[in-house]
């Protein structure tokens, strides 16, 4: 979508109003000396900077330190299609995307009109965005970059749609699978603006594999960069129900995206304002206070700066990590660290639970169940998202594989649920 201010090829493009590279980005004389239209920046204040060496201003969706390219260039899209072959080229096997839906602008620059209603203060987040993004020629670039993959043999893509602020739509990211000759992957952020409620995770699951069918295939995240750790947005830093998190993600029919630390259980940290990097914090504080406290250093060990490096790293350690590293729980077989492990070895040993189908059944207000299929091979998946218990019966004796309070119990026809507990059983 955008390149840094000081990349040869912007810095071409604003030489001059004659150099070969000005279309490579978006540039607008403007209205009477005023910005093209209404569109505002997502790190704060328009999106258009007014370079005073041509005159005219450029676009940057981001921060001005991001100019956006111009995509309607076919000469932008062969030079990035070539930055795609350069890495495939060189053993790259898969690519993430970052906004991929913000290719393409409309052609008119047309005004994004206001919400009715709004409470966020960055007047990005009062807008919706229709002019900005999600344009039809954004698809078509994906059609071409997919068959691009294809002829390279086993690719994987993996997309960001950007939604507005709080918004859970399944069916706009699904949309970017095309009918499987687009992404393979692309995010459900719907999870992002969840609790921790059975009814709702439940909803948020069946309507990703609706919206999607047949098209693609699915990709599921509790958390990322830019937003608050799930283990503090949705489990409010409480490990047992960090766990029953773990399993739900890990075993949906789909991909699942681990982010950094959740395997140890790493919480958001707590970021001083003078420690702040992230524009959207510094420009917003104390209403916004930024991405800043999901991306403090990993914590590898109770050493200085717990050891991800020797040097002071640009955002402080989280104080917790003499508790909470990945040398102690290497050690402790109930620690989250080995739970994870378990977790994952399991998925990869049991096909129905890596490539299956999923049913959900019939459950309660608070404990999903669902099933994964695969052959005559199923895997029954229990969560208990109540504060008390609960009695789970089965038509016939399961096996229990894996419970979250790892539990000694091989096969049962009836199993009681502690609070917050899951289990992984077989048929």
């Amino acid at each position: 979508n955008h390149t840094s201010h000081l990349h040869p090829w912007f810095l071409e493009s604003r030489s001059s109003k004659d150099n070969p590279k000005r279309d490579w980005y978006i540039w607008h004389p403007g209205k009477k000396r005023k910005v093209p239209n209404n569109w505002m920046a997502a790190f704060g204040g328009r999106a258009w900077e007014w370079d005073p060496l041509t005159q005219e201003y450029y676009l940057h969706l981001f921060t001005r330190q991001q100019p956006d390219l111009n995509w309607r260039n076919p000469n932008v899209k062969k030079a990035m299609f070539d930055v795609l072959r350069f890495w495939m080229d060189n053993g790259v096997k898969g690519f993430r995307f970052d906004v991929i839906n913000l290719l393409v602008k409309d052609r008119q620059f047309r005004n994004n009109p206001y919400k009715l209603r709004f409470t966020n203060p960055r007047r990005h987040d009062q807008q919706l965005h229709i002019y900005d993004r999600n344009q039809p020629e954004t698809h078509e670039i994906l059609k071409e970059m997919r068959i691009l993959f294809d002829s390279y043999g086993t690719i994987m893509s993996v997309g960001e749609i950007y939604l507005d602020e709080g918004i859970r739509d399944s069916h706009l990211p699904a949309s970017f699978l095309g009918n499987n000759d687009e992404l393979h992957m692309n995010f459900n952020f719907s999870t992002m603006f969840a609790s921790f409620n059975c009814y709702e995770l439940r909803k948020i699951m069946i309507d990703w594999y609706e919206a999607i069918g047949g098209k693609g295939w699915p990709g599921h995240v509790f958390s990322n960069h830019d937003q608050s750790r799930a283990i503090t947005r949705i489990a409010k830093n409480d490990l047992q129900k960090a766990k029953l998190l773990a399993v739900l993600l890990l075993t949906q029919k789909g991909t699942p995206f681990i982010y950094y630390g959740e395997e140890i259980g790493m919480v958001d940290g707590k970021i001083p304002y003078r420690y702040i990097q992230d524009p959207v914090g510094k420009k917003y504080w104390p209403f916004h206070t930024g991405r800043d406290k999901a991306r403090t250093p990993m914590q590898w060990d109770a050493t200085s700066y717990a050891g991800f490096s020797t040097a002071k790293p640009w955002l402080p350690v989280n104080p917790d990590y003499t508790r909470t590293n990945v040398a102690l729980q290497s050690k402790n077989a109930e620690s989250m660290l080995q739970f994870y492990r378990q977790l994952i070895a399991l998925r990869k040993s049991r096909k129905e639970l890596y490539a299956g189908e999923i049913e959900f059944l019939p459950g309660s207000d608070d404990v999903m169940l669902y099933k994964r299929v695969w052959n005559n091979d199923t895997c029954l998946v229990a969560l208990n998202f109540s504060s008390s218990k609960r009695k789970i019966n089965f038509d016939s004796t399961c096996r229990v594989l894996l419970s979250s309070h790892q539990k000694n119990i091989i096969d049962v026809q009836t199993i009681t649920l502690d609070p917050f507990e899951a289990v992984i059983c077989s048929k």
